[in-house]
């Protein structure tokens, strides 16, 4: 009988023993208690609990259960076609030709331009399929491809032997990371300085890693820049505790928005030169800019222009098939441009990404397309580009609506959202307000989000999944939706915050 209860209250699988007259239980071998310590202080703000509970409002609704709405709008994630942006035509005839060659190579409603570029992928490709693998840096024209586009946009040459392909951008950035680990505890670990607020990618890898946060605050009162004062601060107050290894640049930036001025780019690569830091540009958004007066610098243009000094530095640039205006984020296709590496770190690289024999094919098909896109003169020229002009004027209007109505409702301010896809407003909100998710337990920020998704029912992140400057609360929405529905929601927005402060001025 002891036996018995002890199987059931531990779950386990008993194996009954005569040691001593008494019996010894088999538990799991993973607990909470005994897991790895790195995993558990991992967070992502963005598929966190207020994501989990729009996820059950959506099923409450769909049992019927009775709401002050009729659906849950999710603002809280870039995930383009997940609310309705339509995918471009010639990306995906590109893809469903690699897919299905042996049908759709001579399918008349396919145009020439879609079938060469399929014809040439699997060419490239073992077999000539995509279903095979690919060398672990990805297929080798892919990376030809990458690389022209890269010189075409820069002016300045790169080599498809620092490109390697990966499963979204998230992926190379944790492959770029792990090679800066010291793999050391206290302040010998490495230390990564990253944005605040900041894509929470980066706080999460660098917990899994055991690494140190060295978090820089962007300038809000001046369009979220890059403060080099602030980077200074960081870094000094930080070496007691690391050894800064790099520094993160999410440009154009997320949750944030802003687009960095070339002048700021170059004082950022100066202060990593000084300071002796890996650059890291997060470059998603480099489609994504909106604002009169804004443009897209890479770091490596910029480093290259900047003269023998700084273009040998060390530097990793990120893209992904996921933003821009391809939006294809299922298809978890990315790359990475690394330059100036050692050669010996080179092969410890490569072999790093061997070990994971390599990323999507398809996604890197998708990858393709975003670098060798339709050329003036080609049969889907026309299409290509009335899709894509579509696609990044309907951002840009979401853009200039989201901040111009954030910035008429009192208590809110919101810098002009000038790229990438989302907007960062300050939310003012009253002490009551402040004691009230105190008492519950919660952020104030997040509480205030909580209640917007109960009784508006949006979905946005709290700036406190993010990291913002103490005593300052904002959220993150994204301008995805639908011009019409995003209309909509900001007009529910604005009821939802003028009945939560006369609830608690």
């Amino acid at each position: 009988m002891h036996s018995l209860k002890m199987y059931r209250a531990t779950g386990g699988i008993c194996k009954l023993q005569r040691v001593f007259g008494a019996a010894q239980c088999r538990t799991k071998v993973l607990s909470v208690e005994n897991m790895n310590p790195h995993v558990k202080k991992m967070e992502y703000a963005v598929r966190g609990p207020i994501v989990i509970r729009a996820g059950e409002i959506e099923e409450e609704l769909r049992q019927g259960v009775k709401k002050p709405f009729t659906e849950v709008i999710r603002a809280n994630i870039g995930d383009c076609h997940a609310v309705g942006q339509e995918p471009i035509t010639f990306l995906r005839q590109v893809v469903a030709i690699c897919t299905d060659p042996d049908r759709l190579l001579n399918d008349p409603n396919y145009p020439s331009d879609a079938k060469e570029r399929a014809q040439r992928i699997l060419n490239s490709c073992s077999g000539q399929s995509i279903g095979s693998y690919s060398d672990s840096s990805g297929v080798r024209v892919i990376r030809e491809d990458i690389a022209r586009y890269i010189t075409e946009r820069d002016g300045h040459p790169a080599d498809p032997v620092d490109i390697f392909l990966s499963t979204g951008a998230s992926d190379s950035i944790k492959t770029i990371m792990k090679l800066l680990m010291t793999a050391k505890d206290g302040k010998d670990r490495a230390g990564i300085m990253i944005p605040i607020p900041q894509y929470p990618l980066y706080t999460a890898t660098i917990a899994e890693y055991n690494a140190y946060p060295i978090g820089y605050y962007l300038d809000e009162s001046n369009t979220w820049a890059c403060n080099i004062p602030e980077l200074k601060r960081a870094i000094k107050e930080a070496r007691s505790e690391c050894k800064p290894r790099a520094i993160v640049i999410i440009n154009p930036g997320n949750p944030t928005g802003q687009v960095l001025s070339r002048q700021n780019i170059e004082e950022v690569i100066k202060f990593a030169k000084e300071e002796n830091l890996f650059l890291m540009a997060d470059e998603v958004y480099q489609h994504n800019v909106y604002a009169e007066g804004s443009a897209f610098h890479s770091f490596k243009k910029v480093l290259m222009e900047m003269g023998p000094e700084y273009n040998t530095m060390e530097l990793a640039s990120f893209m992904s098939t996921s933003k821009g205006y391809m939006g294809e984020c299922g298809f978890r296709g990315g790359y990475c441009e690394v330059i100036n590496l050692d050669p010996a770190v080179k092969v410890m690289q490569l072999k790093s990404i061997s070990a994971k024999l390599c990323s999507s094919v398809s996604g890197q098909a998708v990858m393709d397309v975003v670098v060798n896109p339709p050329r003036p003169g080609e049969p889907s020229y026309d299409l290509f580009i009335k899709e894509k002009d579509f696609v990044l004027g309907q951002l840009k209007k979401k853009a200039e609506m989201v901040t111009k109505t954030f910035n008429s409702i009192d208590g809110i301010s919101c810098n002009v959202v000038q790229g990438a896809m989302y907007a960062f407003p300050n939310i003012k909100l009253p002490q009551k307000a402040i004691q009230a998710a105190q008492a519950a337990g919660m952020k104030p920020d997040a509480f205030y989000c909580f209640q917007l998704l109960e009784e508006a029912g949006i979905c946005v992140v709290p700036g406190s999944g993010f990291g913002q400057v103490e005593g300052t609360f904002h959220f993150r929405t994204t301008i995805l939706p639908p011009l019409d529905k995003l209309t909509g929601m900001m007009e529910k927005f604005k009821v939802f915050h003028e009945n939560f402060i006369n609830k608690y001025k």
